[in-house]
């Protein structure tokens, strides 16, 4: 019999979108025909020049080890976006690839903060956040969010936050998962402008930057130089296996960062990021993937009402709705299962967001493929009517 006890540390919450892929994939390895909306990943493969950049790299067969900053070209590539998307600078020197976002959030945590420092989230929010801070030594301060600021955090709740008690960071999302929700312009020159004067660290997620359905998001880079930027190949670029992120960060992080990359993960993975050049010049493939998802939002947002959910998020980007279930039930881990179970749609419980206030509220993700996402809304509607 083992006697290995697992550290207090990884008595993390389950990732439940996770949990609701394996059970989907259980039941369709036993024939059944799920609908995914579960997970926030693209319907589409990642563009065609990527994977031809990617065939070309592999025919040429030296893939090894990488720098730990990553490939130069990759590192001015990413740069160069900020200057044609934002129009703002981000020197190469201030850029390391990273092995997807979750790489990039790990290297960042740990670079910026001591154990036992506090970092602000929302809630709802990604719950990876909230299990990776713990993991690490930090603690996670909720900051409720709702209605009232459409889904998202504003520098007056955050400087309420801080006069409670002092943080040491915040890390928010914008658009945002599960809501969508983007920060509005203004507000985000807010938030930058307090944490830099209460000497908080502020890492700005974008990794959805790209998907939004009406302005375009802001980086917290045109505000500040001292935020820490974490972007990723997975969404827009729709490369979610390749595992591919970055950081934008200040300079004095740089060294720090690469120190702790060199002993993580040596560096990120060289065919990926070999691929990952070309996803700059795939722009018409990945406007015609975002074309697909803002068909699915709106069949979504039209769809939604008449079966009685009427309250969710507004989804101003990313490929997710936030809705209130409410008036089917007060259990939406039991929703979600039975959804599953009888109708093979699977879906996200709100509780995977919000301990507090996610058990009357889901996910649905909008990613997938427009005739899965359609044949997902008749089924939910179906079963939501109940038998004929």
């Amino acid at each position: 019999m083992s006697r290995l006890i697992p550290s207090r540390r990884s008595a993390v919450a389950p990732f439940m979108a996770m949990d609701a892929l394996r059970d989907a994939k259980a039941l369709e390895r036993a024939g059944r025909r799920i609908i995914h909306m579960e997970l926030g990943e693209p319907g589409a493969p990642a563009p065609v020049l990527v994977r031809e950049a990617a065939a070309a790299a592999l025919r040429e067969g030296r893939l090894g080890y990488g720098e730990a900053l990553g490939d130069q070209a990759l590192r001015e590539r990413i740069a160069a976006h900020y200057g044609a998307r934002y129009g703002v600078s981000a020197p190469p020197e201030r850029v390391i690839v990273t092995t997807g976002s979750s790489g990039g959030f790990v290297l960042a945590l740990i670079a910026a903060f001591d154990a036992g420092a506090r970092i602000a989230v929302t809630a709802p929010g990604y719950p990876a956040y909230a299990n990776i801070l713990s993991s690490l030594g930090l603690e996670a301060i909720p900051l409720e969010i709702g209605p009232e600021t459409r889904f998202a955090p504003t520098a007056e709740m955050l400087a309420a936050a801080h006069r409670e008690r002092k943080l040491d960071g915040a890390l928010f999302m914008s658009p945002a998962n599960p809501t969508g929700a983007v920060i509005e312009v203004e507000e985000l020159k807010k938030i930058c402008a307090f944490c830099d004067e209460a000497g908080i660290v502020f890492i700005s997620d974008e990794i959805y930057h790209g998907l939004e359905y009406g302005a375009p998001a802001e980086t917290a880079l045109r505000f500040t130089p001292n935020a820490i930027v974490v972007n990723s190949f997975s969404k827009y670029y729709a490369m979610t296996g390749w595992r591919l992120g970055w950081l934008v960060a200040p300079e004095e992080l740089m060294r720090p960062l690469e120190r702790l990359q060199q002993s993580v993960s040596i560096c990120a993975p060289t065919v990926s990021q070999r691929a990952a050049l070309a996803a700059f010049d795939a722009t018409a493939e990945l406007e015609g993937n975002r074309a697909a998802y803002a068909r699915n939002r709106a069949l979504l947002i039209e769809q939604l009402p008449a079966m009685g959910l009427t309250r969710f998020a507004p989804p101003d980007g990313a490929f997710y709705i936030y809705a209130d279930v409410s008036e089917f039930t007060a259990d939406s881990m039991d929703f979600c299962k039975r959804l599953l179970a009888e109708a093979g749609v699977a879906t996200t419980p709100g509780l995977d967001f919000d301990r507090n206030r996610g058990a009357t509220t889901i996910r649905l993700s909008y990613a997938g493929a427009e005739a899965e996402v359609a044949e997902g809304v008749a089924r939910l509607a179906a079963w939501l009517r109940g038998p004929a």
